[in-house]
């Protein structure tokens, strides 16, 4: 028995060495298949991975919540009044007294622009207390974070700046005791922070957030510096914002009370933040639960991407019927004399049966081992790009400049098992068909 199917398939081989040419062509649909699904699947791992890392970094524990421009001044603008909104001092101070709350952080930024010995850099300026660093894994390249002792009274001026805010401003030498200016302060840098990936934004969308061009400072300076009050000149007119707190982070105590704190949380904000009707005006962003909707996501992507590679496997097994169609024809001659030989219809039908499924599987061997050069291939397009065209490198959105694929080995071996299901499928019709040949007639064959 298994000398007879080393046989069938040593004849196989021997038939499709015999046309190379037209192996190859037939091959070619299924080596394109399988490789389409191996690549899909790892670039779409790769930006699922990179998204449920972003969402872990915000802390599986933490709740973030955020003031929010209610939306009838985000598109009418407040014409010259000021627009008094957001979380306030209190609700933080109500927050921590949550039973669940382990602690909470607040925080108020404002975008400005920070100059230094003649050169300038718009960043995201931020007033933060000391917990803010670990909250937000912040790890520290020269000098130290803000400390309590910076908000004594009166607080003092001292910044930490961000890592491309410390190359934009002081590109040679040392940034710790110089000093910036943002409005019309000053303030003394006493810390840089090193480089950070790009993460997700405090808002609960993945639009990514640039933490290297942060500048921190004590939310005390903040508040006597600046106050809570910013007038904004536009179109003429001077418009204001009256935010006390821009973000609060709250850590619960343990994983299971999460949602418990973010339902108190977000019934606490509700009685106290009624003066908008239409919309409120803090938003509240679980990353427990950005991280379900995010594997949620990733599985219905993997789905898509298989069915749309999966066509090209169909496309390929439709290439080899057309082949192996056109082999019997030009077989026929040879049929006849098998079937005279005494050969049965069985024996017809498992020749061309094995014939393409060895055309299927050597196309889906050949298509795996393209399929595995997936990581070298973007990492040799991004060198490429990185070194001729730098300026398209760099205007990319980070999620996809540091795209790293991640080939998942479930998709290796079932685009595999798959093109092998296809050239089975497909090969069926045409072995059939030569073996209901007419042995008679086959032999007139010319």
């Amino acid at each position: 028995m298994i000398f007879e199917i080393w046989r069938t398939f040593r004849l196989g081989l021997k038939s499709l060495f015999l046309h190379k040419l037209r192996s190859a062509l037939a091959m070619l649909g299924i080596l394109i298949g399988v490789t389409a699904v191996i690549w899909l699947v790892a670039l779409g791992e790769g930006v699922s991975y990179q998204a449920q890392q972003q969402i872990k970094e915000l802390g599986a524990t933490n709740i973030i919540i955020k003031s929010v421009k209610p939306t009838q001044f985000r598109s009418s603008g407040s014409g010259g009044m000021v627009v008094d909104y957001g979380l306030t001092r209190n609700d933080f101070d109500r927050i921590m007294e949550i039973p669940t709350v382990e602690r909470a952080v607040p925080m108020r930024s404002i975008r400005r622009q920070a100059r230094s010995q003649g050169r300038t850099a718009d960043i995201e300026f931020l007033g933060v207390t000391p917990e803010y660093m670990a909250i937000n894994r912040l790890q520290i390249d020269r000098g130290r974070f803000i400390e309590d002792r910076d908000s004594a009274i009166p607080p003092d001026n001292v910044a930490v700046i961000g890592s491309k805010v410390a190359e934009k401003l002081f590109p040679i030498g040392n940034p710790i005791g110089q000093t910036i200016y943002v409005d019309e302060d000053f303030y003394v840098v006493i810390g840089t922070t090193k480089n950070r990936q790009a993460s997700a934004s405090i808002g609960g969308s993945l639009e990514g957030r640039d933490y290297n061009l942060d500048v921190y400072i004590p939310l005390a300076t903040l508040r006597a510096r600046i106050g809570d009050q910013v007038m904004t000149s536009n179109v003429g007119s001077l418009e204001g914002e009256l935010v006390q707190l821009s973000q609060i982070t709250v850590t619960a105590k343990d994983f299971k009370s999460v949602e418990e704190t973010a339902e108190i949380i977000e019934i606490l904000l509700a009685k106290y933040h009624n003066k908008y009707k239409k919309t409120p005006d803090y938003s509240i962003t679980v990353p427990k639960e950005l991280l379900k909707q995010a594997e949620v996501v990733r599985m219905m992507f993997n789905i898509l991407l298989v069915l749309i590679a999966g066509i090209s496997l169909v496309v390929g097994g439709i290439g080899i019927m057309n082949i192996m169609l056109a082999t019997v024809t030009e077989r026929t001659r040879e049929i006849g004399i098998r079937r005279a030989l005494g050969a049965r219809r069985k024996d017809i039908v498992i020749q061309f049966l094995a014939e393409t499924v060895l055309l299927s599987a050597i196309g889906g061997m050949l298509g795996v081992g393209l399929g595995l050069l997936c990581g070298p291939a973007i990492t040799g397009v991004k060198w490429m790009m990185q070194e001729y065209w730098p300026d398209v490198m760099t205007a990319l959105p980070p999620n996809i400049a540091n795209l790293e694929p991640i080939v998942a080995n479930w998709s290796v071996i079932a685009a595999f098992l798959i093109s092998v299901c296809v050239g089975v499928i497909f090969g069926v019709y045409p072995a059939v068909r030569a073996a209901r040949m007419d042995p008679i007639e086959a032999l007139r064959h010319e």
